[in-house]
Parts: C-alpha cells; structure tokens; sequence
C-alpha cells in the first residue's frame, strides 16, 4: 500500500515526540527505525494513516482505517489509531493490560506487534480529555474513578507480562534516597525518608491486587462514542489500587490552588475513595510516597522548585492523613 502521506509530513520536527526523542541516542537511534516501522505496519496491516496527532513525548500515534469501508477493521471498530511507542520498560505492558481490560473502562486492543512495540488500538471519537471537560470537578472525579473500578476488576494477566507495584516502588525508594544524598536539593529529609518508607510497606499491606493504570491523570481520559469516558496510555503494573488515583486527585482543578486546600483535600480524597470503596488515608499516603518519589526525579532533572512545591504539598497530604 502506498503510504498516503510523505515522510517529511508524518515525521516533522515539531511533532513533540521528535523534538524529545532527538535529545538522547538512544531516542535518535529509533527515531532513524520510525519511518520504517511505520510503513512495514501499515503495509502488513493493510492500514490508510493520517497526519500524526500532537502530542505524546515517547510514541509516534496517528489515526487509521483499513483499506476500505468493506474492510475488516472498518466494519469491526470505526476509526482506530496506530501507536508506535519508543521501547522502554513503563510500555512494556500496555498491550497485555488493554487485553486484560477488554474495553472495560479503556480503549480496546486490536493488534500488537511486540518486536516493534507497535498497537493498533480504538479511537476515541470526540476525544475531549476529561482535563477540558466543562464537568464540575466532583464529576470529574466521580467519572474517573468509575473508570478505574471497571479497570481494577479485570483478572491480571501471568505473572510475567506485567511487573509488580512493590518491585518497582522499592527500586524508587532507594534511587530517591540516592538522589537525596547525591543532590543535596535542601528537602526536608524526614519527609523523603517517611516517602521512601511508605513506598516500601504500602505495596505489602495491600488487601488486594489488581491491574493498575499506572498514570491515571485526567488527560489519559477521553470521551468516547462507545462509552462516555475510556482511559488510554497506561503504565500498568499489578498491585495495590490504592497506588492509581494520585495524579487524577492532584490535577483536577488543582486542590492546592484553592486558598486553603486541606478542606477541598478531604472532600476530594473521600469522594473518590468512597466510589472505589477504599480508605481515604490509604490513597493519602500513595500520593504522599508517589509525589515525594516524583519530587526527587525533579531534582534529578534541574527542576527543584517543582520538586520543592510536590513535597510542600506532600507535607499537607501527610497531615491530613496522619503519618
């Protein structure tokens, strides 16, 4: 099949994904592969691909049909995307997540090319993110976490398709000590020790396992056809639930913007944890740990006022939950 556009339009420079990929070897080194993939999957795929959407730092995705109306895909699912993504361990188990999910409260999987990290996968028609939604931010919030009650009730997929929770928060809490010592940021280091004690415990006190989005945050929600609102791009892992609404409670109409925040904490924290029937506290300490975790890697990235304000409001969130 003859690719419908050139390769000067489907790979520009300012496509954000170009822009981050060229700053490292390895990046660049794949950026060199990209066109090739992409015209292999789309001949092999039998696939018409359209101008690449703008967005995404690590994956080249761009809308596709088969290759008519009469077409397989055409018939089964509409419009889909194609998603080639920069191979790196977080995407390692997208596909075998959206398989587990099945189209419940996510988008469906259609095929999978593990060799060259390729998904073709539904598209979300409008596609608005649950960030620009005119919704309320209760709403939003109620949404959301039905989206991932559906999530977490999938069966995990085998063990080694997907990594644990506690595996991987463990390697966190030693590199963000490591960095606490290396990088000298002036953060308080009784706050980053209690971030890295509960990244060890809270994964072995977890009542329960499930599928884990990874990165729950309101721009991976869309609106959709199909059904209201379908979650994409996750990072799943297996483990405890509690581990998933950080991202989506700290930027939905961003609580610590309010003059006081600890009232619209609360609130916050008990709505969605009464949708998901979870313990206020307990998601609490997650975003205590998450965001102490993500205050460090901000260091490690010349972004220390960032990292300052994450842990500021690291400290609140540790108050209101007692630890």
């Amino acid at each position: 099949m003859t690719p419908t556009l050139p390769d000067d339009d489907r790979f520009p420079d300012a496509l954000p994904v170009v822009e981050t990929m060229r700053r490292t070897p390895s990046g660049r080194a794949w950026l060199d592969r990209l066109p090739g993939i992409v015209r292999e999957i789309e001949e092999r795929w039998e696939l018409r691909l359209g101008a690449p959407f703008h967005g995404g730092s690590c994956s080249w995705v761009a809308p596709a049909t088969g290759p008519g109306d009469g077409s397989t895909l055409s018939a089964r699912s509409g419009w889909a995307v194609l998603k080639v993504t920069w191979p790196h361990r977080e995407a390692d188990g997208e596909a075998p997540a959206l398989r587990a999910w099945n189209g419940n409260g996510a988008v469906r999987l259609h095929r999978w090319d593990r060799e060259h990290s390729a998904l073709l996968i539904e598209r979300c028609d409008p596609g608005t993110t649950l960030d620009d939604s005119p919704l309320p931010p209760a709403e939003r919030l109620t949404v959301a976490a039905g989206l991932l009650r559906d999530l977490w009730a999938a069966p995990t997929p085998p063990d080694e398709q997907l990594e644990h929770v506690g595996t991987v928060c463990a390697e966190w809490a030693d590199l963000l000590q490591e960095r606490m010592i290396r990088l000298r940021p002036g953060y308080d280091p009784g706050l980053v020790t209690r971030g890295a004690e509960l990244l060890r415990t809270l994964p072995t006190t977890a009542a329960r396992e499930v599928v884990v989005h990874g990165d729950f945050n309101p721009g991976n929600v869309l609106a959709s056809k199909r059904r209201p609102w379908l979650a994409i791009d996750p990072k799943p892992m297996v483990g405890d639930p509690a581990y998933d609404p950080w991202p989506l409670l700290a930027q939905i109409d961003d609580p610590f913007g309010h003059p006081d925040p600890r009232p619209v904490l609360r609130e916050r924290y008990a709505l969605v944890a009464d949708v998901l029937g979870e313990d206020p506290a307990r998601l609490m300490a997650w975003a205590v740990a998450r965001g102490v975790e993500c205050a460090l890697w901000c260091a490690d990235h010349d972004e220390v006022e960032d990292g300052a304000e994450l842990l500021a409001e690291a400290r609140v969130l540790a108050e209101l939950a007692g630890l």
